[in-house]
Order: structure tokens, then C-alpha cells, then sequence
């Protein structure tokens, strides 16, 4: 019986794979025939990777927007999650004052458009604020090995400034919604937990540490993997203010050769790339905790 739903599942999903395949198809052909649309896939290639004459194959336009995203991308959750955790634990605290505080944070930053926060970030933060520390200029004139290692791991330092607003930006947005995923974890453990904690002597940081946190990550694994792949389209938005990531790129690629649909294709598997990894990466850790690998 179980062979036999296995086979008809398997002959479902090949039958919606070959309509899917003949979707794409039917669209192509409109596209072409209805648009007059003349497609040039083979440009392309030379927007991902450019020959140099001294370095070699080095990234072009494309592949340094993908970096781009990976950069802000990896920064705005490294900070989102602690941020998240904490306003988590404001949320679930035992003293009014701190509910209060974590459900402003939390409330105020998921009612309001992502797009008005980078505004408000980029010209209050980047140009009121990081100016008065001269980040870019100190940047500019230290040693060889500081720049190189800003260019690769954040920015140019020209746009260091946009780009740490870019992230303060993702990693507050972001982190309010981590902290509701924080807090319906901690929710989410039994009540006989927390009471046999108590009734073993642990203070309640104790108990968040040693009891509740560890059984409560298991559960938060999925959705924030789903935060994490939302981060990475959400920093797409920061291409308002000239971050030079992919959709960034990808607009700046588009006027420049008018290959619409092969450039916002070529954008959209690399995005695909990049949260599938995250997904795949994610539920292979929810396996490796299930089976009891990690505590």
C-alpha cells in the first residue's frame, strides 16, 4: 500500500513538472512571438565573470552584486538575531515594564513599510550620524590589509556608510520579527517544564539557559530559516539608496543593455541559490538536533 501512494505521488509530481516545464515553455513563446522579444542568453555569461589581464577570471557586475547581498545579508541577521533574542526574552519577561518595551520594539517595527525605515536610516543615520566617526575616511587612509579586508567582508570605502545604514536597517526590521518567533518558542515549551525547573531550585535565568532555550531552538530551527531567507529578499529593498547589490546591479545591467528578461532571469536563480542553500542548510540542522547530534 505505502509502494503504491509512493508511486502516485511520484507520477503526480512528474506530470505537474511537465506542466510547469510547458508554463515556462507557453510564456517563452509569447514572450517571442507576441513581444517580438529577441532573447541573447549568451551575453550573459560576461556579466557573471570577466577575463582580466593580470588577475584572471574575476567576478563582473552580477557576481559582485550576489557578494554584495551576502554580505549585507550575513551582517543584518548576525545582528538581527541577538537583537531578536533579546527583545524575545522582553517579551516573555515577568516584569511589566519590559513586556512594554519588547511589544513597542516589536509592534513598531512590523507596522511600519520596510522602505520608510531605510529613508529614514540612510539620511539620519549615514549622513547625521556615522559622518561625525569619519568610518569612510579612516577606512581610506589605513594600511593596505584594512581596506582589503573591508572591501571583502563589508564595503568599499566610499559606501560604508550607506552600507552600514543598509544593515542597521535589515537587522532592526528583521530582528523584531525573530524576536516574535523568540518569544512563540518560549511559549511553546510545556508547562510541567518550567515547574519542575522551579522546584529544582533554578533562578529563571537558569531555567531559560539550561531548560527552556535548548528544547525551545529545536522548534524556532524552521521559522528562522524563513527569516533568514526573508532577509535575503529583503535586502533587495536597499537598492534605493545605491547599494551595489544583485537587484541593484541587475537594474543598472537592464538599462544599460535592455535584456530585461535574460537579466531579471539570471537575478532570480541567483537569489533562488542563495535561500535554497539557506533552507537546505536549515533542514539539515533540524534533522542533526532531532536525532540528537547537537544540544
Amino acid at each position: 500500500m505505502l509502494l503504491r501512494r509512493r508511486s502516485r505521488w511520484g507520477q503526480l509530481d512528474t506530470v505537474l513538472l511537465l506542466l510547469l516545464i510547458c508554463a515556462f515553455a507557453y510564456l517563452g513563446y509569447r514572450i517571442n512571438a507576441g513581444l517580438e522579444y529577441h532573447w541573447n542568453w549568451q551575453v550573459i555569461p560576461q556579466y557573471l565573470l570577466r577575463h582580466d589581464p593580470v588577475e584572471g577570471w574575476v567576478p563582473n557586475l552580477l557576481l559582485l552584486g550576489l557578494l554584495t547581498t551576502i554580505r549585507l545579508s550575513f551582517w543584518s541577521l548576525l545582528l538581527a538575531l541577538p537583537i531578536g533574542l533579546i527583545a524575545g526574552l522582553l517579551r516573555t519577561s515577568l516584569h511589566l515594564f519590559n513586556r512594554l518595551v519588547g511589544s513597542t520594539y516589536v509592534t513598531l517595527l512590523r507596522n511600519l513599510p520596510p522602505l520608510v525605515l531605510v529613508f529614514i536610516f540612510y539620511f539620519f543615520i549615514s549622513d547625521q550620524i556615522l559622518p561625525l566617526f569619519n568610518i569612510g575616511e579612516w577606512i581610506a587612509v589605513a594600511p593596505e590589509w584594512v581596506q582589503t579586508g573591508s572591501r571583502l567582508l563589508v564595503a568599499p570605502p566610499d559606501q560604508l556608510e550607506a552600507f552600514i545604514a543598509a544593515v542597521m536597517t535589515l537587522a532592526l526590521f528583521e530582528g523584531a520579527y525573530i524576536g516574535e518567533i523568540v518569544r512563540a518558542g518560549i511559549n511553546s515549551i510545556e508547562t510541567g517544564q518550567w515547574e519542575a525547573a522551579r522546584a529544582l531550585g533554578m533562578r529563571r535565568w537558569q531555567l531559560l539557559h539550561e531548560v527552556v532555550l535548548p528544547q525551545a531552538f529545536q522548534r524556532m530551527i524552521p521559522p528562522l530559516a524563513g527569516q533568514a531567507i526573508s532577509t535575503i529578499k529583503d535586502s533587495a529593498i536597499v537598492s534605493v539608496i545605491s547599494i551595489q547589490e544583485l537587484t541593484f546591479q541587475g537594474m543598472e545591467l537592464m538599462a544599460a543593455t535592455y535584456l530585461t528578461f535574460e537579466v531579471w532571469i539570471t537575478v532570480t536563480l541567483l537569489y533562488f541559490l542563495l535561500t535554497y542553500s539557506c533552507s537546505w542548510l536549515a533542514g539539515r540542522l533540524e534533522v542533526r538536533l532531532r536525532k540528537g547530534y547537537i544540544y
